[in-house]
Formats: C-alpha cells, structure tokens, sequence
C-alpha cells in the first residue's frame, strides 16, 4: 500500500466517459464538506488537482476515490482510500491496470470496483478492505460494465456499455445480467427505506429518474429531471440532490415539482460540481479544473 501526499488546506463557511484510462484526463479535484458543526458548513481539500481525481464514496469515516497516476506521460486510475479522522490518504488498489468506482459490498467487509483488464475489458471485481486477502473478479462473462449499485440481497444493477447503455440486474448467485431498461444515464443507487434502485434514463426526449423494484423487476418513472444533470444522490431515503453549476439543489421524490437550494458551494468550486457522496451529514464532492 503507497502512501500519498496528504492535503490539509482547510476553509470554513458561515453562511460519462466510462473512466477507462488513457492519456490526458480531465483534470478534477475532490473537497469534502462537513455540514454540522459549530462554526458552520466546513470544507476540506482531499486531493490534488493536477490529475483525474472522481467517484468519491463515503463510508462512515471513510472516503474512497478514483485517483489518477501518471506514468511516462500515460495515466491509468488507481482507488485511493482518505482516512477522515487522520486526513490521510493511502491507495488501496496499486497495479499497472485502472480501477474505478468503489463501491461498498453488502458484505461491508470488501469493496467492489471496475477493472479495465489488461485486454481492455471491463470487469467487476472486488477488495477486501482488509487489503490481505487477494482481490478477485466477481464475474467472469459479464461486461463491459460501467457502473453499478449493491443491493442487500448481493444482488445488484449495472451500467453495461452498449448502443445504447443498458440497466442490467443480477445477483452473485445468477451471473447473469437480465435488461431491465435502455438509454440510462451514469448514477445508480439503491434507496434501502424503498427497497428499489434509483436511476435516470431517456424517454420521449426526456430525462426522466426512475425506480427499478428487484421484486416484481418492474421500472417506474418518478419525476422529471433537468437535462444537464447526470448525477445524483440521496439526501434522505426522500429526498434527491443534483449540483447544477457549483450550487447544490434537493427535490422529494414524490413527484412534487418543488425544488429548492440546498447548498451554495460556489466559494469553493468556481467551475461546476460533477459528483457528490453524502453520509452523516458530509458532502464529498467534485469540482472541475479549469484548463
């Protein structure tokens, strides 16, 4: 495990590519704020922003990320592990191949990731986090996957890269994908309270966020979203957020069109806010570096 450079600069406020690696990545910072303190919102610089630094994943006391590494002038991503109390910052992943999109297991004991293997082909596997048992491919046929979201069941829904996109369902058990809808878009999530997934797909033109229930396999539309916006995450098991810009927006999912601003983070994030995380009241979000 590679130590590195732990980044301490700390503010205090008052008031789709599929992530294969390759050679110039958009450059891309991570910041985490902590919404409930004494003094206000707090936010923390986690990474640098020379390189590709993206899907934050935050557990507990724990941040994971996607971090780029730089290596004769060709990069491939690594998953790198931030320690909220100590604010360092060690890789849990560290080979000559890319893994991206941590994601925590129902088992809570491994993290799963996707691995652009050697032959370019992407991969589900998963990480012990104890980092002394050897990671392994959860499935061996299924792919290209893009994204993907857990269950409780250990089962789960997948991004499967195609023309076009699909959402596709399984389990550890089955290893095999069952299409459940088309045209979808990056975010997946499983909203625990509703036992669904929660994902955002295209129909008649519009971007619409939907449910897929493992139960009945069946898909239902929930509310419109702007077009712009590609990801999203729980605020609450009722409530959605999307950044448009570097403002943070919350919306019920029941079908109200009431939208309001929840966060203004622009003093932190002059460009726009691509990805957040959200856990015991703190943010980890992702702000685009300009070029």
């Amino acid at each position: 495990m590679k130590l590195l450079k732990p980044l301490l600069s700390f503010f205090s406020l008052s008031a789709l590519a599929a992530g294969c690696a390759h050679a110039n990545m958009p450059k891309s910072q991570i910041l985490l704020a902590d919404l409930d303190t004494p003094y206000g919102v707090q936010v923390t610089i986690v990474s640098d922003k020379t390189s590709y630094n993206n899907q934050p994943y935050l557990i507990n006391d724990d941040l994971y990320f996607t971090h780029e590494v730089l290596t004769n002038n060709q990069s491939q991503t690594d998953i790198a592990h931030y320690n909220l109390t100590t604010r360092e910052i060690t890789n849990l992943t560290n080979t000559p191949v890319s893994e991206y999109s941590p994601t925590l297991m129902p088992n809570k004991t491994s993290l799963s990731a996707i691995v652009v293997e050697a032959d370019s082909k992407q991969k589900l596997w998963q990480y012990p986090l104890d980092t002394q048992s050897a990671p392994s491919r959860i499935f061996d046929w299924i792919e290209p996957v893009g994204y993907h979201a857990w269950g409780i069941k250990n089962d789960l829904v997948m991004f499967i890269l195609g023309q076009p996109h699909t959402l596709q369902y399984t389990s550890v058990d089955a290893a095999r994908g069952e299409i459940a809808a088309s045209d979808i878009s990056r975010t997946l999530i499983y909203n625990h309270n509703a036992a669904m997934f929660l994902f955002s797909y295209t129909k008649n033109d519009q971007h619409i966020l939907a449910s897929f229930n493992p139960q009945n396999k069946q898909v239902g539309d929930l509310l419109r979203l702007p077009t712009q916006v590609q990801d999203f995450i729980l605020k609450d098991d009722k409530t959605i957020a999307y950044a448009i810009k570097n403002r943070v927006y919350q919306r019920k999912l029941d079908g109200s069109n009431e939208i309001s601003q929840w966060l203004d983070l622009s003093t932190y994030c002059e460009t726009n806010i691509t990805r957040m995380s959200y856990n015991n009241d703190k943010l980890a979000f992702v702000c685009d570096v300009t070029q």
